[in-house]
């Protein structure tokens, strides 16, 4: 596990859409019933339980809804002694939604460190309209992804995680030698700081091993992760890469050559 808590990589304008997320992410979660803070939703372990799980079928994605476009045959999964009250969602609009539900403290504290960490310089480099739309499309493709890969699931997957990686990856690619001081909990959390290409490469590796020996439950989607990192680092090679520099034709034969600060007739 990696936890970066700085980049030395200062912006020249305030990261609007970046904090708008950030803001979003965190209004949400606290008006919903993880947090804990909104009395409408009652109190009581048992109880809490069956709002958050019908709140996540709601207002998250089902894999098994979103690759078949209908509720779940099997039903919806919820604790036993909870009943889901009738509800209308949109499966394609859930992706949406979902990217702005969190299923807890850790889970929103930490999607939002890394967003704040690295978005503002994303943020920065491709401009506010087009970065929050890169931001979304990330989000749809890593969900769609994961819903391919677990067609029959009747798991909810929520979080902004995926479109997170994307992130990560458009940083990865843009700022590779950029310093981030990162705490590391093998080495007792001591801050260290190594370029970003070693953090995020460390940080996919991670993705990788644990989508491997994990299997993926509510809100816990390592594919997902990994497919939105590698959109992020794809589209940002081919939509933001330097053209390469063209050197001057050479004169024709017997064309006498300038001299500098005397241009030819």
């Amino acid at each position: 596990m990696v936890i970066p808590v700085y980049d030395k990589n200062p912006v020249r304008r305030t990261p609007v859409v970046t904090y708008a997320l950030i803001g979003v992410c965190a209004l949400v979660f606290l008006i919903g019933p993880a947090s804990g803070f909104n009395p409408a939703y009652g109190t009581g372990y048992r109880h809490l339980l069956c709002e958050q799980s019908v709140y996540f079928a709601h207002w998250g994605v089902i894999p098994d809804e979103l690759w078949h476009g209908r509720l779940p045959s099997s039903g919806l999964l919820l604790p036993r002694h909870c009943t889901a009250p009738p509800f209308t969602k949109s499966p394609f609009l859930s992706v949406l939604t979902a990217l702005f539900v969190h299923g807890s403290w850790v889970h929103l504290l930490g999607n939002l460190l890394f967003l704040y960490v690295f978005g503002d310089n994303v943020e920065a480099r491709m401009g506010r309209a087009r970065f929050l739309l890169f931001y979304v499309v990330a989000g749809y493709l890593a969900t769609y992804g994961f819903a391919a890969a677990h067609a029959g699931s009747t798991q909810t997957l929520v979080g902004a995680s995926g479109a997170i990686s994307g992130v990560l990856g458009a940083y990865l690619y843009l700022y590779p030698k950029a310093r981030v001081t990162s705490l590391f909990p093998f080495l007792f959390f001591l801050p260290l700081r190594f370029p970003a290409w070693m953090v995020l490469c460390f940080w996919f590796a991670l993705q990788w091993l644990a989508s491997q020996t994990t299997r993926s439950g509510p809100g816990v989607a390592y594919l997902a992760h990994i497919i939105g990192f590698l959109f992020g680092f794809l589209c940002t090679w081919v939509c933001f890469r330097r053209p390469p520099k063209l050197e001057p034709a050479p004169a024709p034969p017997g064309t006498p050559q300038a001299t500098q600060g005397e241009p030819q007739p």
